[in-house]
């Protein structure tokens, strides 16, 4: 009998070391989806923040302060997500990884479709930008508590061996929706300007819907994972997993949360601040967007590399190559920018999205590595959401103010990005590698 729970941890890999199994495909289908549509919503609101909010919700306040209120916004989903990490988290790590995660997809889609069919200011007055700042808040404790699910249904399926490929599914996850969200705006932004401001920018949200729909279908099939299974049968007592992270493992949040900013600072700029400052500065609209979109899946290939090698040379060695070759590349990226023409766009988000890649790859891995079964999904929820919320929640209006401040010189927003990149590395060297761990031991 004593064997029984090892016994169930040890058919995590279904066959051996292969993932190409019926079970695993499905498994690590319903990472990469589930994620894919959770992203598609909550990157669509920072394409529309970009585009549209400031003229729609916000046209009242002038040009200026209208973007830095549209951005600012975009930053509330960004603060909600450790809260929504925390909370499913939670519930993730008490009663299981997958009941959670079918309820933060509802919760996503129903935010999203709202936001779909919610009046503007010209309609409704100021109540428009409080519900739209209502309704952003709801997606954001949504999200915070996909992407630490998503991953760990793959990851805690996965051969000790493939871990870092595995848990990569729920990364490409996030670059895939950001495909779907720009393209779906970049074909609305076709429409001539007044029709795609009353209306048209409205379809893709009203979307989100059907893909919600087909995501809920594939996570339904399925199982809990076996970890989770063995700490159910082995378990005395349940904590609160929120109080034994901060009691137990304070350290290894801070560090996940700091190695985790260079990821999103990378978002912040690339894919948000310099969507609007490109077009400002005469770029094509419908061109960004189309680079960010290419761009994206430029990531999605960088993620699958990036999270290979991890598991062959270790996830800190894979992440500081793309952490310091982020800090050599700062300038060069905020020229492109500033050029004004889609292709400097284009080169910039794509050598940004493709860097953010790298470190993003082994990232599911490296911040699941850090915690026990028990506060796993909370613990690495909560690394990776607070990650976000400082590296890309802040990040475009900080980049808006410094540029404001400089005059327009990018020496400024280019010295402090650096910095953020040299105090990533720091965390990343000081985190003890977590490939080949054998996570039915952490404490």
């Amino acid at each position: 009998m004593a064997m029984a729970p090892m016994m169930k941890a040890s058919e995590a890999s279904a066959t051996g070391d292969s993932l190409n199994t019926k079970n695993m495909r499905r498994i690590l289908a319903s990472s990469f989806i589930g994620s894919l549509i959770e992203y598609y919503d909550f990157l669509l609101y920072a394409t529309a923040a970009a585009l549209v909010f400031n003229k729609v919700f916000f046209a009242d306040a002038g040009p200026g302060f209208a973007a830095f209120a549209a951005f600012g916004t975009l930053a509330a989903g960004y603060v909600f997500r450790p809260l929504g990490g925390a909370i499913f988290g939670h519930f993730g790590d008490r009663f299981g990884r997958k009941n959670v995660l079918v309820i933060s997809m509802l919760t996503m889609g129903a935010a999203t479709c709202v936001m779909g069919l919610l009046p503007g200011t010209a309609e409704i007055g100021v109540i428009a930008p409080v519900l739209l700042i209502m309704l952003r808040v709801v997606q954001g404790i949504a999200v915070g508590g996909e992407w630490g699910g998503a991953m760990l249904i793959a990851l805690e399926h996965s051969p000790e061996r493939k871990r870092g490929f595995a848990a990569s599914f729920a990364n490409m996850g996030a670059p895939a929706g950001a495909v779907l969200a720009t393209l779906a705006v970049s074909a609305v932004s076709l429409l001539p300007d007044e029709e795609f401001l009353s209306w048209g920018w409205r379809i893709p949200f009203l979307l989100s819907a059907v893909l919600v729909v087909i995501g809920l279908t594939i996570r339904l099939k399925v199982a809990e994972t076996p970890l989770f299974q063995q700490l159910e049968e082995t378990a005395e007592e349940k904590k609160i997993p929120l109080l034994e992270v901060l009691g137990r493992n304070p350290k290894n949040l801070v560090l996940g949360i700091v190695a985790g900013i260079s990821i999103y600072s990378l978002a912040g700029i690339v894919t948000v601040w310099a969507v609007s400052f490109a077009v400002e500065a005469g770029a094509d609209k419908t061109g960004v967007l189309n680079a960010k979109a290419a761009a994206a899946a430029v990531m999605v290939v960088t993620v699958i590399l990036s999270a290979r090698l991890s598991d062959r040379y270790g996830r800190r060695s894979v992440m500081l190559f793309g952490v310091i070759s982020a800090a050599v590349c700062a300038f060069p990226i905020l020229w492109l920018v500033g050029s004004g023409t889609v292709w400097g766009y284009a080169l910039a988000v794509v050598l940004g999205q493709g860097l953010q890649g790298i470190i993003f790859g082994p990232f599911g891995a490296f911040t699941a590595e850090l915690f026990p079964t028990r506060t796993r999904y909370t613990g690495a929820s909560l690394a990776y959401q607070s990650a976000s919320t400082f590296g890309a929640g802040f990040t475009p209006a900080i980049a808006a103010g410094l540029l404001a401040v400089s005059g327009g010189s990018i020496a400024l927003l280019g010295g402090a990005w650096i910095c953020v990149f040299v105090a990533s590395a720091v965390a990343i060297v000081l985190t003890s590698e977590g490939r080949g761990r054998d996570l039915t031991t952490i404490s």
